[in-house]
């Protein structure tokens, strides 16, 4: 009664981890949400909320917690091991001070969406007598390895060559996350993706980004055991189905991109004629490979829209930009979605972050895959060898990725038979991540089955 009184079905409180890739499908989500009658606020840390180069505003409230370093976040920190339990010990007291605050102001909460690094939220969902609700930003399959890592059926390091495990490809054990294959590398980001599990069973719902058929027998085998529905993909509407008017980007960004210098190069360049490059917010890579990319880009005689962010382009070989100016543009951020979606965008070389797959998948983009750690290689390897999106590059005994593979993957995507039939799945695949989402699909229904569990409880 007192929620219909209140004009909305639910009130749902999103808890991201606080990255952007994280942030941003959460966000977006929350915002499917809200058109199905929910309330919906999303949940940042005091760091991240003064960071934010934009403002989603509209549709969905923010409010903050604390994750004990208001001042830089993680950067802040001594290390990610003392990060991630202040976070946890911070993170949980002033959520639960926001829950009340809510309650206080004739908000009350009815469920918690929290991000699946963050499974200490669950336990103050229990507490509050709340629906808890864990949302995973990275893919099915990733998560199924550190599922069987967390529960001892996969132990570590890995005693064999490949891995074998129900509804997964075969994987050389190369093409597992960083963390199972390099078992001992970051421990604190190890703990933190193992962790997810170690509640999971107590939670309400487990929701995807993704769609039922980018990973159908996986999420069967998951479904057995969880309330699991895929809900994605977690992109603005403008992109996909169109139907929220107001949706036409992330809203949140915590870098600021040059938009209008990007979309005007772009704009009197031939279709299917851009090489994009993007490593997302996190990788930083070696200067040795910085160069060996750039020299590659510029042997392959394409045009090339290279996002470098400004700590990073010092790696560049001195002069390049300058020399390679009339077929190119390098730039320190830039909106990526209007990239993938703009025709003269011919292929996407990126460092196979989930986001960025999903992303290129429901735009039909093509992609040379050059995984660098945590989900990536297992990323790579379907965007190969499952769905059929994109190629792999390879790299030599240094772990380099030389400038002759830069040229011959750019060039076996541009051009050719094998480019056309990449280029043929990536178009197939983005028909039907756009019907998952739009009206009567796969993942709209999970939507409506999950909204009308909140409008019951």
């Amino acid at each position: 009664m007192v929620k219909k009184e209140m004009g909305y079905k639910a009130h749902a409180l999103i808890l991201p981890y606080p990255l952007q890739g994280h942030i941003n499908p959460m966000l977006q989500f929350s915002k499917r949400l809200v058109a199905k009658g929910v309330k919906a606020t999303l949940a940042a840390t005091i760091f991240t909320n003064k960071s934010m180069h934009s403002d989603p505003t509209g549709s969905v409230d923010i409010e903050t917690i604390s994750d004990g370093f208001d001042d830089g976040g993680l950067a802040q920190a001594e290390s990610t091991e003392l990060y991630l339990s202040t976070l946890e010990s911070v993170g949980a007291q002033t959520l639960a001070d926001l829950i009340n605050k809510l309650r206080d102001l004739g908000r009350p909460v009815n469920v918690l969406i929290y991000d699946g690094f963050l499974p200490w939220a669950l336990d103050v969902a229990k507490r509050f007598g709340l629906l808890g609700v864990v949302f995973f930003t990275q893919p099915c399959a990733v998560n199924h390895i550190y599922y069987h890592v967390q529960r001892g059926l996969l132990p570590l390091p890995l005693a064999e060559p490949t891995v074998s495990l129900p509804g997964l490809p075969l994987l050389q054990a190369s093409e597992t996350p960083s963390f199972v294959s390099d078992s001992g590398s970051y421990p604190g980001f190890h703990h933190l993706v193992m962790n997810q599990f170690r509640n999971i069973d107590e939670a309400d719902w487990v929701l995807y980004n993704n769609f039922y058929k980018l990973e159908d027998q996986v999420v069967e085998w998951m479904a057995k055991r969880w309330r699991l529905r895929t809900v994605g993909p977690t992109l603005p509407s403008m992109f996909l189905d169109r139907r929220l008017e107001e949706d036409k980007d992330y809203g949140i960004s915590l870098f600021k991109p040059e938009t209008q210098i990007c979309m005007k190069w772009l704009q009197d360049k031939p279709k299917d004629s851009v090489v994009y490059v993007a490593f997302g917010s996190m990788a930083e890579l070696g200067a040795e490979q910085m160069k060996e990319i750039a020299w590659g880009l510029k042997a392959s005689k394409y045009y090339f829209l290279w996002v470098v962010r400004e700590t990073e382009k010092a790696k560049l070989p001195e002069n390049f930009i300058e020399e390679t100016s009339d077929k190119s543009l390098v730039i320190s951020w830039c909106p990526q979605l209007e990239v993938l979606a703009h025709e003269a965008t011919g292929c996407f070389i990126t460092h196979c972050g989930f986001n960025s797959v999903l992303e290129a998948l429901s735009l039909g983009v093509p992609l040379v895959a050059m995984p660098q750690w945590t989900d990536q290689p297992t990323n790579a390897k379907f965007v190969e060898d499952v769905w059929k999106i994109g190629i792999r590059t390879w790299r030599d005994e240094k772990g380099i990725v030389r400038r002759e593979t830069v040229e011959l993957c750019v060039r076996q995507i541009m051009e050719g038979q094998k480019g056309k039939e990449i280029r043929e799945k990536a178009k197939n695949w983005m028909i039907l991540a756009k019907e998952a989402i739009s009206e009567g699909g796969s993942s709209d229904k999970n939507i409506d089955e999950f909204v009308a569990q909140l409008g019951s409880s």
